[in-house]
């Protein structure tokens, strides 16, 4: 079996490795940047944008593939789904329409609103900067202020937490067009991940992010610094009929999507907030987290070329799904600067990192060096028994790395997640 990995990211390399446990197949992968990792595990490999859909599809021909997994957004935006297709190779990642449910929040608040499905915040679109400014000033209360399209998980800024009115003003007049202005969810963030086939949906373990870059959750927004997972595959501030409600609503938006003419089929990516009234969604995404997959499909023991084959069928069920009960930790190392100004081309030298899974991500190479580039460099993932075990190994794992990088020290930490059941618990009483 011949699977093509589009992406280079450590999202992409999680996926490879995970595909590279079956001996009968075959990876390929299209990236626009060098990632060791992947080419490590590759047949061969094709350095071209992903976004060049044309390059993609020649290669994709060329290497006669028998399918393909997207991993980053700004392809399914490009419909590189659409055109893979279309020339007889079935993905996993859903076409062009359906990738709306990422790529335009508008959209994606817009059918929720449709049909009715829960979890869905007051919001409002503009496209006028001027008309939101205006609605800033006369708003009572906070709000969550975000382009319409993709940012890379940056562009979005909370009144009250990383801008006051007036600061909300002057970055919607940044923005210029196209903005979406959002009650402000108040609680705690988790992420659930499912396969979907179209109309079955089987869900992955819960992850939290850190997306703030310092410890204590402090500074700018970035792509994600860490996450983890628990070995129940739950998080502790996260009540079973909380689940279920969330769960319920990632079915709800696939079978709207069906209903509409556009089925979804893929990885869905459900960022929920965890409020006094049960869940709240505060986006979806089209394809695995990053760095979510890295959690959840190190801890994946069924055959992921099995998956996407059932998956592409519409066939898939929960018992083509399993993963271990075991928690993970991952823990990104980036560079100094990061991500206002990432020192680029820094060498850096990996040291002695014990058990943990090293994924590469955003590097160079330089002078036989390996270096940082313009984003994330590299991320290791502690898996344990508990918690506390997984942690100390990415830890240790992370600290081994020497040069101009730096990584939050605090993901992971039973500290940390004390704050957070602790945090709930004062929202919910």
């Amino acid at each position: 079996m011949k699977v093509l990995v589009v992406g280079g990211g450590g999202r992409e390399h999680a996926i490879a490795r995970a595909l590279s446990r079956n001996s009968d197949v075959k990876i390929f992968s299209v990236m626009a940047n060098p990632n060791p990792g992947i080419a490590g595990l590759a047949e061969k490999v094709l350095h071209e944008s992903e976004t060049n859909l044309g390059k993609v599809l020649g290669f994709a021909l060329e290497n006669r593939v028998d399918s393909a997994i997207i991993g980053p957004e700004a392809p399914l935006e490009a419909g590189i789904v659409d055109l893979l297709e279309e020339a007889g190779i079935p993905c996993v990642g859903p076409r062009r329409a359906a990738a709306r449910l990422e790529t335009s929040k508008a959209f994606c608040r817009s059918l929720m609103a449709r049909h009715g499905i829960a979890g869905c915040p007051k919001y409002r679109v503009f496209g006028d900067a001027e008309e939101a400014v205006e609605f800033i000033r006369e708003y009572d209360g906070d709000l969550a202020i975000k382009p319409v399209g993709l940012s890379g998980g940056k562009g979005v800024r909370i009144m009250g937490e990383h801008l006051d009115q007036a600061g909300a003003a002057e970055y919607v007049r940044h923005l210029g067009k196209d903005i979406i202005l959002e009650e402000r969810l108040i609680g705690e963030e988790f992420t659930l991940q499912a396969f979907v086939d179209g109309s079955h949906l089987v869900p992955m373990p819960l992850v939290q992010d850190h997306k703030r870059a310092y410890p204590g959750d402090t500074g700018p927004n970035t792509g994600g610094m860490g996450s983890y997972s628990l070995p129940d595959h739950m998080l502790p501030f996260v009540s079973r009929e909380t689940y279920e409600k969330a769960l319920q609503i990632m079915r709800g938006v696939v079978n709207a999507m069906k209903v509409e003419g556009v089925p979804y089929k893929g990885i869905l990516y459900g960022q929920f907030m965890n409020t006094r009234t049960g869940p709240q969604v505060i986006e979806f995404n089209a394809r695995f987290g990053d760095p979510e997959a890295m959690n959840v499909l190190s801890l994946l023991e069924s055959d992921l070329a099995g998956i996407v084959t059932r998956l592409i069928e519409g066939k898939l069920s929960s018992a083509d799904v399993r993963f271990a009960p075991l928690a993970t930790v991952c823990k990104y190392l980036v560079p100094e600067g990061y991500p206002e100004s990432p020192k680029e081309g820094e060498p850096l030298e990996i040291g002695d990192y014990g058990d943990a899974i090293l994924y590469y991500a955003n590097v160079t190479r330089k002078g036989g060096h390996l270096c940082t580039a313009s984003s994330r460099t590299l991320a290791f993932v502690g898996m344990a028994g508990t918690l506390e075990e997984a942690e100390r190994i990415a830890e240790t794992a992370a600290s081994s790395v020497k040069g101009t990088v730096r990584h939050r020290s605090d993901i992971g930490t039973a500290d940390l997640l004390r704050q957070r059941i602790a945090h709930m618990k004062e929202i919910t009483t």
